[in-house]
């Protein structure tokens, strides 16, 4: 068993310590993948790597116990959790209470909120085919979840869905088509 298992066990058994240990061991990864879930996005947010990571985590904490069982789970689980907390802020940054409905203007970023608006709302675009794609297929939603949002290889991907490396390239080029389709591109 690794260590981010046996921490994994630990804090799903009660221990507080667990789960700071596993935070300052994971740490490092998180950020890769905060990093990588942001990309181009991260100039146009309020949202960055670091708060990404921090945000993740203490969700991550408030379900009150951590569901994975180990490291390849508990880092898609924490893949979902970033994808959640960027649409949420996409949304509340489009939200028509908040003012979502009018342009805001000024003479020094009006182009910076004209390509944060554009990128906000490919990235709903995304969530809502990606969850189109997952009424249709479970597991291929869960390949693309696993691959472009976690970063994992097909072999890793096929150790956690239970199928062979070949069935996880034939259900990623099938989900690309489709999302291709759904985005219009």
């Amino acid at each position: 068993m690794g260590e981010v298992t046996q921490l994994l066990d630990r804090a799903r058994q009660g221990e507080g310590d667990a789960l700071a240990d596993l935070f300052r061991l994971v740490y490092p990864d998180l950020r890769r993948l905060a990093h990588a879930r942001l990309g181009a996005h991260q100039r146009n947010t309020l949202l960055d790597t670091t708060a990404l990571v921090h945000e993740c985590f203490l969700k991550l904490c408030a379900v009150g116990t951590l569901q994975p069982t180990d490291r390849a789970y508990f880092f898609a689980y924490a893949a979902r959790t970033m994808r959640s907390i960027i649409i949420d802020l996409a949304r509340a940054s489009l939200a028509e209470r908040r003012g979502g409905q009018y342009a805001k203007t000024t003479l020094d970023t009006a182009v910076i909120d004209e390509a944060k608006a554009e990128g906000e709302v490919q990235l709903l675009a995304l969530h809502d085919a990606l969850e189109e794609l997952a009424s249709l297929d479970v597991r291929m939603a869960k390949v693309v979840e696993l691959r472009y949002f976690v970063g994992l290889t097909e072999p890793e991907i096929g150790e956690i869905l239970g199928v062979t490396d070949r069935t996880v390239r034939r259900d990623w080029e099938k989900a690309r088509l489709l999302l291709a389709a759904a985005l219009g591109q």
